[in-house]
């Protein structure tokens, strides 16, 4: 017997200016704090810091004129940002650029679920750099590249997310009911 999701009211997409003000939020984010990692690195890490940094200026830049096609005004960069740790030597530094990947890759994620197919598409493409880069950063990769902050540890959405009325109830214990059992 399989598991299959009960029928639930059907969830809005995102819409595009919000998931591209997300996107470009990220990328202000990136821009910031790469200027804080890379002070800090030496080397090809300082190298690839700089290029990284440069990514996210031209980045930054791309989504801007996206959101003024769409008659928004984007969305403008804070004067400095709270980092997620205390970054004072080259491995912090790594890790800040790491996490960093990390923020881009799950804004853009949220592009995926916009109903504009051409948007679905650049969100799709737009995040496998930045998860690259973070994977390059970390030394390893994530299973889910931009889900880290969306998943719990147990790997599946817990019952009160936004996605928990389209997973199987058995889904929420950790458990995949298969035909003949769990293997």
């Amino acid at each position: 017997m399989t598991a299959t999701p009960t029928a639930t009211a059907k969830q809005q997409p995102m819409q595009p200016v919000p998931a591209l003000q997300a996107a470009l939020a990220a990328e202000h984010t990136a821009v910031y704090g790469y200027g804080i990692a890379g002070a800090l690195l030496t080397g090809g890490d300082r190298a690839a810091a700089l290029a990284d940094w440069r990514t996210h200026e031209q980045a930054r830049d791309t989504l801007e004129a996206m959101i003024v096609k769409l008659g928004a005004t984007p969305v403008a960069a804070s004067p400095a940002y709270a980092l997620p740790f205390t970054v004072n030597d080259a491995r912090s530094a790594r890790r800040l650029a790491a996490a960093l990947e990390d923020g881009v890759t799950q804004a853009y994620l949220g592009l995926v679920a916009v109903s504009d197919t051409t948007l679905r598409t650049f969100g799709a493409l737009a995040m496998q750099p930045p998860a690259n880069r973070a994977a390059e950063w970390r030394g390893s990769t994530v299973a889910f590249p931009g889900m880290g902050a969306l998943v719990p540890h147990g790997g599946l959405p817990a019952p009160h997310s936004p996605w928990a009325p389209h997973i199987p109830p058995a889904w929420h214990a950790g458990q995949l009911i298969r035909a003949g059992g769990p293997r």
